[in-house]
């Protein structure tokens, strides 16, 4: 998993409240489970003119030229800033796996869903949870080249005209982020321990390790 610590990134605003999962990432893409390649799919019902289908290329679809992330000014965009009970709906792991795709590495709204807030922090994604009237003045501040500063190890945003916004994340959490530690990551961080566990269970029940 890719670690977060500090990121200048270009903002792409989503001015849009209960943005459920399967807007995220439809139900038609959940039949792989690679966590990767479901960046073209994003948003795919609103980015595309057609239906998407998994494998289908997207170079020639015809996109929605009113979808905020098909403007250009948009392109590249690494934070999205979006409305409360962002990533509502099922709990389908593929939301934070199709955002990352895409590129984006944090996403900031007044409030999340509470299972996708966790799965962004298990994929490399940072949630920033802020006050509805901050998320305003930011949604009110944002013009064509918009960018913040988020320094995860500070928790804080700085905005383009100085200001520094400070948000909450849990410990835990934060460590994982700034150590690019996923689930399994963080289970070898004790393999030393694992592997003395495996080799005194094998002194005391050798016949579960015998050879068939």
């Amino acid at each position: 998993m890719q670690a977060f610590t500090l990121l200048n990134g270009l903002v792409a605003p989503l001015d849009r409240a209960n943005v459920d999962t399967d807007a995220i990432i439809p139900k038609q893409f959940l039949k792989s489970i690679r966590r990767t390649g479901f960046g073209p799919y994003l948003f795919d019902e609103w980015r595309y003119l057609d239906h998407g289908e998994p494998e289908m290329d997207c170079t020639n679809r015809p996109r929605n030229p009113d979808f905020v992330l098909n403007k250009p000014q948009y392109q590249g965009a690494q934070i999205l800033l979006a409305r409360e009970n962002f990533g509502c709906g099922s709990s389908r792991e593929h939301a934070p796996w199709a955002l990352e795709d895409f590129g984006f590495r944090a996403i900031i709204a007044p409030s999340f869903a509470d299972i996708f807030y966790n799965n962004c922090f298990k994929n490399g994604l940072l949630p920033i949870a802020l006050a509805a009237d901050i998320v305003d003045i930011l949604f009110k501040e944002l013009s064509e080249g918009y960018r913040l500063v988020i320094d995860l190890d500070a928790q804080t945003i700085i905005t383009p005209s100085g200001k520094s916004i400070t948000f909450a994340v849990d410990e835990t959490r934060k460590y994982r982020l700034l150590n690019g530690l996923d689930d399994i990551a963080l289970s070898l961080l004790n393999a030393d321990k694992i592997a003395a566990y495996e080799a005194e269970r094998a002194k005391r029940a050798p016949w579960l390790f015998a050879e068939l």
